[in-house]
């Protein structure tokens, strides 16, 4: 087998530990509390992972440009396998948080860095069937990661979830470890630490701010909510005049000006609220409105997964021929169409009807997210390849958070309204979640706006560099 292909297989493995991780962990919790307890700080075992995950993801793609893909690629998943071994073994959900904050830095570098290796090994052509591969490993995790999760909680331990990334983790390493080479530049960077910590901390803040934000029970009040806001924004602009003026900046603003990552950040964005929302209140909505079990609330996803995979499959083949922006603005149109479907939805209405709805946003979101992937690593130089695919990662995890905080404070408002009119609780939850859909509505249509910005067709002349890494067997030909 090729050392490409042996990359690629492993690069694979490192996305699908940080792929099933996001369904996998949320079927053992309710028996990590029964032995940990801790129930209130619950939600922390998967917030702690998200926050550090979403804020390192810039950093390890700039790294990765400076330094090399193989370095710092191996570094995130040992930081991921070190912060799996140390939750297996907590004993108290204290522990658990942290050394799930430690996991999620680890998680931050391995899809990115994936992302971004696959883009540099192969052609535009190539590229768009490999980086479908990634769909496949995506759908693939959340289809089986509540199968093993449910089986290692109720036959083996709930530790053995952590436990088990450790051997898989430890071959997709040595796979990348053996057959990736890093292409170094002859002159020696300069790390951007002043912009790094200043980023880190501005997102950080703006991320707790949101999860606090529309929550009945919030730790925070309005004015520590507003104070937090605050320092976030004025962090954010301290950060922006920093990367005006340093030689080699850890997020080159160059790069937003770029009319292909920047219409893609800003589409990604929006779709990104659009698709958290999605994965967060439709379970909810058919567990509590409809009337259905925790099971079928689980599996009502599927449509949508499914036809994501087959959909990013489809895209691969098509996309070369059409460009991207007409893959993106399709794909929106679809989203659009299925928010619209769900707002429609009813407690009395059939599940295939639902299961329409999230199909249709499913097959959207396998053409808009690939074409947006690949539209902003086209039209940047290698030594940039991986600031622009996380910088992609990045603009969807924001979006995701400020979907759910937007839809949640909506949802919840709502209900507090309707249930002061004595509505009884299902059908205040099912108005609620109404118009938190018109809200994922609008945001969608919002984006499929956005994207007319996206350029037509291809970079007339695609940068060429010095590969920041290759292949083992083609390092001398390179």
């Amino acid at each position: 087998m090729s050392s490409r292909r042996l990359v690629t297989l492993g690069v694979l493995g490192g996305a699908f530990l940080a792929a099933i991780e996001a369904t996998i962990v949320s079927t053992v919790m309710p028996t990590v509390v029964d032995h940990l307890g801790g129930l209130s700080h619950y939600a922390w075992v998967f917030s702690a992972y998200i926050l550090t995950s979403t804020v390192t993801m810039p950093l390890w793609g700039r790294m990765s440009d400076l330094y090399g893909r193989r370095t710092f690629y191996l570094a995130a998943v040992g930081v991921f396998l070190l912060g799996s071994a140390l939750s297996g073994a907590s004993q108290s959900m204290g522990q658990l948080i942290a050394f799930r904050a430690i996991q999620g830095v680890g998680a931050g570098g391995l899809l990115p860095l994936g992302m971004t290796i696959i883009g540099e090994l192969y052609t535009l052509k190539e590229r768009a069937k490999a980086q479908a591969w990634f769909s496949g490993v995506w759908g693939l995790a959340s289809i089986v990661g509540p199968l093993i999760g449910g089986f290692l909680a109720d036959r083996v331990s709930w530790r053995w979830v952590f436990y088990l990334n450790l051997p898989f983790g430890a071959i997709a390493a040595a796979l990348v470890g053996m057959s990736l080479v890093d292409r170094r530049s002859p002159e020696p960077p300069r790390i951007d630490y002043r912009g790094a910590a200043v980023l880190s901390a501005c997102i950080t803040l703006f991320l707790l701010a949101l999860s606090q934000t529309g929550v009945p029970d919030a730790s925070l009040d309005k004015f520590q909510l507003a104070a937090f806001y605050a320092v976030s924004a004025v962090l954010g602009v301290w950060f922006l005049r920093i990367e005006q003026q340093v030689p080699q900046p850890i997020l080159p603003l160059s790069l937003l000006s770029n009319a292909y990552v920047g219409s893609s950040t800003v589409v990604g964005f929006l779709t990104g609220i659009a698709m958290f929302g999605v994965l967060s209140f439709v379970p909810l909505f058919v567990q509590s409105a409809m009337g259905k079990t925790a099971t079928q609330a689980g599996s009502a996803l599927t449509p949508l997964l499914l036809g994501w995979v087959v959909m990013s499959v489809v895209t691969s083949q098509v996309l070369p021929k059409v460009g991207f922006r007409r893959m993106v603005m399709a794909g929106l149109t679809c989203i659009s169409l299925g928010f619209f479907g769900l707002t429609r939805m009813t407690h009395d209405s059939p599940m295939p009807a639902l299961w329409l709805s999230l199909g249709v946003m499913g097959v959207g979101m396998g053409m808009a997210m690939l074409s947006l992937l690949l539209a902003g690593q086209s039209a940047v130089p290698r030594e940039q390849l991986g600031i622009a695919t996380s910088l992609g990662q990045f603009s969807r995890s924001i979006g995701g958070a400020v979907g759910v905080a937007l839809m949640g404070t909506v949802m919840t408002a709502s209900l507090a309204a309707l249930q002061e009119t004595h509505m009884p609780l299902a059908r205040a939850v099912e108005l609620s979640l109404h118009r938190a859909f018109i809200v994922g509505t609008i945001v969608a249509l919002v984006a499929l706006a956005a994207s007319t910005k996206v350029p037509r067709g291809f970079p007339k002349r695609p940068p060429e560099a010095s590969p920041i890494a290759t292949a083992a067997s083609e390092s001398s030909t390179v």
